[in-house]
């Protein structure tokens, strides 16, 4: 395995995990050049899921993509990195359990923003706010007082 820090091909594997409930495998890795530490992940090739854009273009699903706009949303939030990881990975099977080939864009940011709303409030709203594009306070102003109106119900 390449190392991501110094790209040396060579490392050892100092730890080896199931993940996923045995859908795949974590492993921490040492380089033999630098020392530095990094982990990896293997998992088994599924039938790839196509992502439809709103454009109708196709693009294979990529995972990383909803971590990182969870994590921006999350940003400077009490939300840890491994709970965004399991958030990705329960949209991610939840996808895959469907058995379809193709899957909606909108229907992966309906997921990503019911997720964040269980998370973190503030996070929802900053993720809505740029999933569904804004145009001025007054929608920020409905999409508060919704989750005003869904706290009392509780």
């Amino acid at each position: 395995m390449k190392c991501p820090f110094c790209g040396h091909n060579d490392d050892k594997v100092l730890d080896s995990r199931s993940v996923r409930e045995g859908e795949g495998i974590r492993r921490r890795r040492e380089c033999l050049k630098c020392n530095r530490r990094f982990t990896t992940y293997e998992e088994i090739e599924e039938l790839r899921l196509m992502v439809v854009k709103k454009d109708e273009r196709r693009e294979p699903f990529d995972r990383s993509k909803i971590l990182k706009g969870m994590i921006t949303a999350c940003e400077k939030r009490p939300v840890s990195v491994s709970q965004l990881e399991a958030a990705v990975e329960e949209i991610e099977r939840a996808l895959y359990n469907r058995g379809e080939k193709e899957v909606r864009s909108s229907e992966i940011g309906d997921m990503v923003i019911e997720k964040l709303r269980q998370l973190d409030q503030v996070a929802y709203v900053r993720f809505a706010s740029v999933y569904r594009q804004f145009k001025d306070v007054t929608q920020f102003k409905e999409l508060v007082e919704v989750l005003d109106a869904d706290g009392q119900d509780r």
